[in-house]
Protein backbone atom coordinates (compact mmCIF):
# COMPACT_ATOMS: atom_id res chain seq x y z
CA UNK A 1 0.00 0.00 0.00
CA UNK A 2 3.11 2.44 0.29
CA UNK A 3 4.91 1.06 -2.73
CA UNK A 4 6.40 4.52 -4.20
CA UNK A 5 4.91 6.39 -1.81
CA UNK A 6 7.31 9.22 -0.80
CA UNK A 7 8.37 9.82 2.69
CA UNK A 8 10.53 12.94 3.53
CA UNK A 9 11.39 11.38 7.63
CA UNK A 10 13.09 13.69 10.09
CA UNK A 11 14.70 12.55 13.18
CA UNK A 12 14.94 14.95 15.58
CA UNK A 13 16.83 14.25 19.06
CA UNK A 14 15.76 11.98 21.95
CA UNK A 15 16.13 8.42 22.92
CA UNK A 16 13.21 7.55 21.08
CA UNK A 17 14.85 8.41 17.53
CA UNK A 18 16.20 4.20 17.98
CA UNK A 19 12.50 3.20 16.94
CA UNK A 20 12.75 5.70 13.45
CA UNK A 21 15.16 2.71 12.70
CA UNK A 22 12.84 0.48 12.99
CA UNK A 23 10.47 2.89 10.93
CA UNK A 24 12.85 2.92 8.59
CA UNK A 25 12.83 -0.82 8.29
CA UNK A 26 9.12 -0.76 7.71
CA UNK A 27 8.46 1.81 5.52
CA UNK A 28 10.94 0.28 2.80
CA UNK A 29 9.99 -3.46 3.17
CA UNK A 30 6.58 -1.86 2.58
CA UNK A 31 7.70 -0.05 -0.90
CA UNK A 32 8.08 3.37 0.28
CA UNK A 33 11.16 5.95 -0.73
CA UNK A 34 12.33 7.22 2.69
CA UNK A 35 14.80 10.36 2.51
CA UNK A 36 16.32 11.03 5.81
CA UNK A 37 17.08 14.15 7.51
CA UNK A 38 18.54 13.82 10.83
CA UNK A 39 18.94 17.40 13.36
CA UNK A 40 22.05 17.46 14.94
CA UNK A 41 20.59 16.39 17.96
CA UNK A 42 19.48 13.68 16.36
CA UNK A 43 22.87 12.59 15.45
CA UNK A 44 23.59 12.40 19.21
CA UNK A 45 21.25 9.23 19.78
CA UNK A 46 20.77 7.37 16.17
CA UNK A 47 23.87 7.57 14.23
CA UNK A 48 23.57 8.48 10.11
CA UNK A 49 25.47 6.01 8.78
CA UNK A 50 22.84 3.05 10.28
CA UNK A 51 20.01 5.64 8.60
CA UNK A 52 21.30 5.38 5.68
CA UNK A 53 22.19 1.68 5.74
CA UNK A 54 18.42 0.89 6.23
CA UNK A 55 17.18 4.04 4.19
CA UNK A 56 19.17 3.26 1.30
CA UNK A 57 19.66 6.97 0.83
CA UNK A 58 21.97 9.52 1.47
CA UNK A 59 21.10 11.71 4.89
CA UNK A 60 20.43 15.11 4.89
CA UNK A 61 21.91 17.01 7.65
CA UNK A 62 23.21 20.68 7.14
CA UNK A 63 21.17 23.66 6.07
CA UNK A 64 23.90 24.96 4.76
CA UNK A 65 25.87 21.76 2.43
CA UNK A 66 26.64 23.78 -0.98
CA UNK A 67 27.14 20.45 -2.52
CA UNK A 68 23.22 19.70 -1.41
CA UNK A 69 22.05 23.02 -2.29
CA UNK A 70 23.52 22.87 -6.09
CA UNK A 71 22.01 19.30 -6.24
CA UNK A 72 18.57 19.47 -4.39
CA UNK A 73 18.46 22.77 -2.45
CA UNK A 74 15.54 22.64 0.56
CA UNK A 75 12.64 23.70 -0.81
CA UNK A 76 12.91 20.93 -3.55
CA UNK A 77 13.72 18.30 -0.96
CA UNK A 78 10.88 19.71 1.13
CA UNK A 79 7.93 19.46 -2.21
CA UNK A 80 9.63 16.52 -3.32
CA UNK A 81 7.88 13.91 -1.14
CA UNK A 82 4.47 12.91 -0.64
CA UNK A 83 4.22 13.50 2.94
CA UNK A 84 6.66 14.87 5.87
CA UNK A 85 7.08 12.82 8.99
CA UNK A 86 8.93 14.17 12.39
CA UNK A 87 9.79 11.15 14.37
CA UNK A 88 10.54 11.82 17.14
CA UNK A 89 8.80 15.39 17.27
CA UNK A 90 10.44 16.76 20.37
CA UNK A 91 9.03 19.66 22.39
CA UNK A 92 11.79 22.04 20.71
CA UNK A 93 11.06 21.40 17.08
CA UNK A 94 7.66 21.73 18.06
CA UNK A 95 8.01 24.58 19.16
CA UNK A 96 9.89 25.98 16.17
CA UNK A 97 7.06 24.71 13.83
CA UNK A 98 4.14 26.57 15.57
CA UNK A 99 6.09 29.64 15.86
CA UNK A 100 7.57 29.69 12.02
CA UNK A 101 11.33 28.82 13.05
CA UNK A 102 13.76 28.31 10.08
CA UNK A 103 17.04 27.84 11.75
CA UNK A 104 17.82 24.37 10.31
CA UNK A 105 17.60 22.55 8.05
CA UNK A 106 14.84 20.07 9.71
CA UNK A 107 12.58 23.43 10.69
CA UNK A 108 13.24 25.10 7.61
CA UNK A 109 12.13 21.88 5.55
CA UNK A 110 8.70 21.87 7.72
CA UNK A 111 8.02 25.52 7.03
CA UNK A 112 8.87 24.99 3.10
CA UNK A 113 7.27 22.16 2.49
CA UNK A 114 3.52 22.10 0.79
CA UNK A 115 3.11 18.32 1.47
CA UNK A 116 1.05 17.39 4.37
CA UNK A 117 2.81 16.91 7.89
CA UNK A 118 2.58 13.80 10.62
CA UNK A 119 4.13 14.55 13.68
CA UNK A 120 4.93 11.34 16.36
CA UNK A 121 6.17 13.47 19.56
CA UNK A 122 7.92 11.77 22.53
CA UNK A 123 9.21 13.79 25.46
CA UNK A 124 9.22 13.49 28.97
CA UNK A 125 5.80 13.70 30.86
CA UNK A 126 5.98 16.75 32.29
CA UNK A 127 7.37 18.91 28.83
CA UNK A 128 4.42 17.23 27.46
CA UNK A 129 1.68 18.20 30.07
CA UNK A 130 3.67 21.54 30.14
CA UNK A 131 0.89 24.66 29.32
CA UNK A 132 4.12 25.94 26.17
CA UNK A 133 3.78 22.43 24.82
CA UNK A 134 -0.31 22.02 24.44
CA UNK A 135 0.08 25.73 23.22
CA UNK A 136 2.05 24.69 20.99
CA UNK A 137 0.27 21.13 19.34
CA UNK A 138 -2.89 23.35 18.96
CA UNK A 139 -1.60 25.71 17.27
CA UNK A 140 0.06 22.60 14.98
CA UNK A 141 -3.21 20.83 14.71
CA UNK A 142 -4.80 24.00 13.70
CA UNK A 143 -2.93 24.56 10.72
CA UNK A 144 -3.35 20.90 9.96
CA UNK A 145 -0.93 19.02 10.96
CA UNK A 146 -1.59 14.95 11.51
CA UNK A 147 -0.31 13.22 15.13
CA UNK A 148 -0.13 9.92 15.81
CA UNK A 149 0.58 9.07 19.72
CA UNK A 150 2.14 9.62 22.45
CA UNK A 151 1.73 6.62 24.27
CA UNK A 152 1.65 6.57 28.03
CA UNK A 153 4.32 4.26 29.99
CA UNK A 154 7.54 4.14 31.43
CA UNK A 155 10.09 7.04 30.74
CA UNK A 156 13.96 6.25 29.67
CA UNK A 157 14.08 8.72 32.62
CA UNK A 158 12.61 7.04 35.06
CA UNK A 159 8.89 8.72 35.32
CA UNK A 160 5.46 6.89 34.00
CA UNK A 161 3.00 9.15 31.97
CA UNK A 162 1.89 10.17 28.76
CA UNK A 163 4.94 11.26 26.27
CA UNK A 164 6.30 7.59 24.75
CA UNK A 165 6.53 7.77 21.14
CA UNK A 166 4.10 5.72 19.23
CA UNK A 167 5.47 2.33 17.98
CA UNK A 168 6.86 2.14 14.37
CA UNK A 169 3.53 -0.08 13.19
CA UNK A 170 1.39 2.54 14.96
CA UNK A 171 3.75 5.66 13.47
CA UNK A 172 3.33 3.07 9.86
CA UNK A 173 -0.23 3.01 9.90
CA UNK A 174 -0.83 6.82 10.37
CA UNK A 175 1.76 6.98 7.37
CA UNK A 176 -1.18 4.70 5.44
CA UNK A 177 -4.16 6.68 6.62
CA UNK A 178 -2.42 10.15 6.11
CA UNK A 179 -1.73 9.07 2.10
CA UNK A 180 -4.83 7.53 1.73
CA UNK A 181 -3.74 3.72 1.08
CA UNK A 182 -4.86 1.80 4.50
CA UNK A 183 -6.91 -1.02 3.74
CA UNK A 184 -9.97 0.86 5.43
CA UNK A 185 -9.79 3.54 3.31
CA UNK A 186 -13.47 4.85 1.62
CA UNK A 187 -15.10 2.63 4.75
CA UNK A 188 -17.41 4.49 7.03
CA UNK A 189 -17.26 3.14 10.40
CA UNK A 190 -19.20 4.51 14.26
CA UNK A 191 -17.53 4.22 17.14
CA UNK A 192 -19.64 5.25 20.41
CA UNK A 193 -17.58 6.12 23.83
CA UNK A 194 -17.36 7.20 27.40
CA UNK A 195 -20.07 6.64 29.65
CA UNK A 196 -23.68 8.86 29.32
CA UNK A 197 -24.76 11.23 32.11
CA UNK A 198 -28.34 10.82 33.02
CA UNK A 199 -29.33 13.96 34.61
CA UNK A 200 -31.38 13.62 38.40
CA UNK A 201 -31.10 17.77 38.45
CA UNK A 202 -28.92 20.35 37.20
CA UNK A 203 -26.02 19.43 39.51
CA UNK A 204 -26.38 15.54 39.78
CA UNK A 205 -26.80 12.86 37.30
CA UNK A 206 -26.52 9.39 37.10
CA UNK A 207 -23.11 7.98 35.35
CA UNK A 208 -20.46 5.29 35.85
CA UNK A 209 -16.39 5.25 35.80
CA UNK A 210 -16.23 4.49 32.00
CA UNK A 211 -12.74 6.82 31.07
CA UNK A 212 -13.88 6.51 27.42
CA UNK A 213 -10.42 5.33 26.45
CA UNK A 214 -11.19 1.84 24.89
CA UNK A 215 -13.53 4.08 22.78
CA UNK A 216 -11.15 6.91 21.68
CA UNK A 217 -8.13 4.29 20.96
CA UNK A 218 -10.35 2.30 18.82
CA UNK A 219 -11.84 4.95 16.69
CA UNK A 220 -8.11 6.20 16.46
CA UNK A 221 -6.75 2.89 14.88
CA UNK A 222 -10.03 2.48 12.72
CA UNK A 223 -8.91 5.88 11.46
CA UNK A 224 -5.56 4.87 10.86
CA UNK A 225 -6.41 2.58 8.73
CA UNK A 226 -7.87 5.12 6.57
CA UNK A 227 -11.83 4.64 7.73
CA UNK A 228 -14.39 7.17 7.81
CA UNK A 229 -14.81 7.29 11.24
CA UNK A 230 -18.52 8.81 13.27
CA UNK A 231 -17.27 9.19 16.81
CA UNK A 232 -20.32 9.17 19.17
CA UNK A 233 -18.71 10.37 22.79
CA UNK A 234 -20.63 11.02 26.17
CA UNK A 235 -18.64 13.23 28.47
CA UNK A 236 -15.46 11.09 28.62
CA UNK A 237 -12.10 11.81 30.56
CA UNK A 238 -9.80 10.62 27.35
CA UNK A 239 -10.20 13.41 24.47
CA UNK A 240 -11.69 12.54 21.25
CA UNK A 241 -8.61 11.28 18.62
CA UNK A 242 -7.63 13.07 15.61
CA UNK A 243 -8.95 12.38 12.16
CA UNK A 244 -12.59 11.65 13.15
CA UNK A 245 -15.74 13.57 13.10
CA UNK A 246 -17.06 13.97 17.02
CA UNK A 247 -20.71 14.24 17.99
CA UNK A 248 -20.19 14.88 21.58
CA UNK A 249 -23.94 13.90 23.80
CA UNK A 250 -24.73 13.52 27.36
CA UNK A 251 -27.75 11.17 27.28
CA UNK A 252 -28.27 7.57 26.13
CA UNK A 253 -31.45 8.71 24.43
CA UNK A 254 -29.48 11.17 22.95
CA UNK A 255 -26.53 9.18 21.93
CA UNK A 256 -28.86 7.24 20.27
CA UNK A 257 -29.79 9.99 18.03
CA UNK A 258 -26.73 10.80 16.70
CA UNK A 259 -25.58 7.16 16.12
CA UNK A 260 -29.20 7.00 13.58
CA UNK A 261 -28.65 10.36 12.27
CA UNK A 262 -24.74 8.62 11.29
CA UNK A 263 -25.99 5.66 9.95
CA UNK A 264 -25.68 4.45 6.74
CA UNK A 265 -22.12 2.64 7.78
CA UNK A 266 -19.88 -0.67 6.98
CA UNK A 267 -19.68 -1.46 10.83
CA UNK A 268 -20.21 0.17 13.92
CA UNK A 269 -18.59 -0.61 17.19
CA UNK A 270 -20.68 0.51 20.53
CA UNK A 271 -17.91 0.56 23.08
CA UNK A 272 -19.67 3.51 25.25
CA UNK A 273 -20.73 2.47 28.72
CA UNK A 274 -24.22 3.59 28.53
CA UNK A 275 -26.71 4.06 31.32
CA UNK A 276 -29.09 1.89 32.09
CA UNK A 277 -31.89 3.75 32.75
CA UNK A 278 -32.99 7.65 33.30
CA UNK A 279 -34.62 9.36 35.76
CA UNK A 280 -38.16 10.42 34.75
CA UNK A 281 -38.76 13.05 37.31
CA UNK A 282 -35.16 14.67 37.10
CA UNK A 283 -35.77 18.22 38.89
CA UNK A 284 -35.14 21.64 37.25
CA UNK A 285 -33.24 23.09 40.50
CA UNK A 286 -31.07 21.62 42.29
CA UNK A 287 -33.10 19.35 44.91
CA UNK A 288 -32.54 20.62 48.34
CA UNK A 289 -32.50 18.01 52.04
CA UNK A 290 -36.18 18.13 53.46
CA UNK A 291 -37.38 19.34 56.73
CA UNK A 292 -38.06 15.85 58.11
CA UNK A 293 -34.94 14.29 56.49
CA UNK A 294 -36.94 12.08 53.75
CA UNK A 295 -34.28 11.15 51.02
CA UNK A 296 -36.11 11.96 47.61
CA UNK A 297 -37.83 9.37 45.19
CA UNK A 298 -36.61 9.24 41.86
CA UNK A 299 -38.66 7.25 39.41
CA UNK A 300 -36.48 5.65 36.90
CA UNK A 301 -37.27 4.77 33.40
CA UNK A 302 -35.15 1.88 30.82
CA UNK A 303 -33.01 3.76 28.31
CA UNK A 304 -33.12 2.80 24.85
CA UNK A 305 -30.82 -0.64 23.81
CA UNK A 306 -28.63 1.09 21.51
CA UNK A 307 -27.02 -1.84 20.21
CA UNK A 308 -29.79 -3.78 19.96
CA UNK A 309 -31.93 -0.88 18.08
CA UNK A 310 -28.61 -1.36 15.72
CA UNK A 311 -28.17 -4.61 15.28
CA UNK A 312 -31.91 -5.44 14.76
CA UNK A 313 -32.10 -2.80 11.66
CA UNK A 314 -33.62 -3.81 8.47
CA UNK A 315 -30.83 -5.08 6.03
CA UNK A 316 -30.75 -1.64 4.43
CA UNK A 317 -30.67 0.09 7.45
CA UNK A 318 -28.15 -2.42 9.48
CA UNK A 319 -24.44 -2.02 9.38
CA UNK A 320 -22.53 -5.35 8.10
CA UNK A 321 -20.77 -5.43 11.06
CA UNK A 322 -21.97 -4.62 14.55
CA UNK A 323 -19.53 -5.18 17.86
CA UNK A 324 -20.25 -4.71 21.21
CA UNK A 325 -19.24 -4.36 25.05
CA UNK A 326 -19.83 -7.02 27.73
CA UNK A 327 -18.50 -5.19 30.78
CA UNK A 328 -19.11 -7.75 33.36
CA UNK A 329 -18.21 -8.41 36.54
CA UNK A 330 -19.23 -12.03 37.03
CA UNK A 331 -19.60 -15.16 35.04
CA UNK A 332 -17.98 -12.77 32.18
CA UNK A 333 -17.96 -15.46 29.39
CA UNK A 334 -21.53 -17.06 29.55
CA UNK A 335 -23.00 -13.44 30.36
CA UNK A 336 -21.38 -11.83 27.23
CA UNK A 337 -22.27 -15.19 25.26
CA UNK A 338 -26.23 -14.71 26.43
CA UNK A 339 -25.70 -10.87 26.04
CA UNK A 340 -24.77 -11.46 21.86
CA UNK A 341 -27.87 -13.75 21.09
CA UNK A 342 -30.34 -11.35 23.06
CA UNK A 343 -28.81 -8.28 21.20
CA UNK A 344 -28.57 -9.87 17.69
CA UNK A 345 -25.06 -8.11 17.66
CA UNK A 346 -22.15 -9.99 15.35
CA UNK A 347 -19.54 -9.77 17.61
CA UNK A 348 -19.19 -9.08 21.19
CA UNK A 349 -15.98 -8.14 23.35
CA UNK A 350 -15.89 -9.53 27.01
CA UNK A 351 -13.96 -7.94 29.81
CA UNK A 352 -13.78 -8.32 33.11
CA UNK A 353 -14.30 -5.05 35.19
CA UNK A 354 -14.48 -6.23 38.81
CA UNK A 355 -12.84 -3.45 40.41
CA UNK A 356 -9.59 -6.10 41.42
CA UNK A 357 -9.07 -6.02 37.77
CA UNK A 358 -8.08 -2.29 37.23
CA UNK A 359 -9.68 -2.42 33.76
CA UNK A 360 -12.69 0.64 34.25
CA UNK A 361 -10.73 3.36 34.08
CA UNK A 362 -7.13 1.85 33.66
CA UNK A 363 -5.08 1.84 30.99
CA UNK A 364 -5.42 -1.29 30.06
CA UNK A 365 -7.65 -4.05 29.24
CA UNK A 366 -8.07 -7.94 28.92
CA UNK A 367 -11.10 -8.80 26.22
CA UNK A 368 -12.48 -12.14 25.20
CA UNK A 369 -13.66 -11.89 21.08
CA UNK A 370 -17.04 -13.82 21.03
CA UNK A 371 -18.32 -14.52 17.63
CA UNK A 372 -20.50 -17.36 15.98
CA UNK A 373 -17.51 -19.30 15.96
CA UNK A 374 -17.24 -19.45 19.67
CA UNK A 375 -14.76 -17.68 21.54
CA UNK A 376 -11.41 -16.02 21.45
CA UNK A 377 -9.26 -14.78 24.45
CA UNK A 378 -6.86 -11.98 23.83
CA UNK A 379 -4.08 -11.34 26.02
CA UNK A 380 -4.30 -8.54 28.51
CA UNK A 381 -2.56 -5.57 27.04
CA UNK A 382 -2.74 -1.78 26.77
CA UNK A 383 -6.37 -0.29 25.68
CA UNK A 384 -4.39 0.68 22.29
CA UNK A 385 -3.06 -2.57 21.55
CA UNK A 386 -6.44 -3.98 21.76
CA UNK A 387 -7.80 -1.05 19.46
CA UNK A 388 -5.13 -2.23 16.89
CA UNK A 389 -6.00 -5.73 17.12
CA UNK A 390 -9.48 -5.09 16.76
CA UNK A 391 -9.23 -2.84 14.18
CA UNK A 392 -7.62 -4.63 12.14
CA UNK A 393 -9.93 -8.10 12.32
CA UNK A 394 -12.56 -5.62 11.50
CA UNK A 395 -10.68 -4.68 8.00
CA UNK A 396 -10.34 -8.52 7.42
CA UNK A 397 -14.18 -9.19 7.86
CA UNK A 398 -15.41 -6.15 5.74
CA UNK A 399 -12.72 -7.68 3.27
CA UNK A 400 -10.28 -4.65 2.87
Amino acid sequence: MLAGKRILLIIAGGIAAYKSLDLIRRLTEAGAKVTPVVTRAGAQFVTPLSVAALAGRKVYRDLFDLTDEAEMGHIELSRAADLVVVAPATADLMAKMAAGHADDLASTLLLATDKPVLIAPAMNVRMWQHPATRRNLATLLADGVRMVGPGTGAMACGEFGPGRMAEPADIATAIEAALGTGPLQGRHIVVTSGPTHEPIDPVRYIANRSSGAQGSAIAGALAGLGARVSFVTGPARVPAPQGVAVTRVETARAMLAAVEAALPADAAVFAAAVADWHVTNAGAAKTKKTADGAPPVWELAENPDILATVAQMARDRRPALVIGFAAETDDVIAQATAKRARKGCDWMLANDVSPETGIMGGAENAVTLITESGAEAWPRMTKDAVARRLARRIADALGA
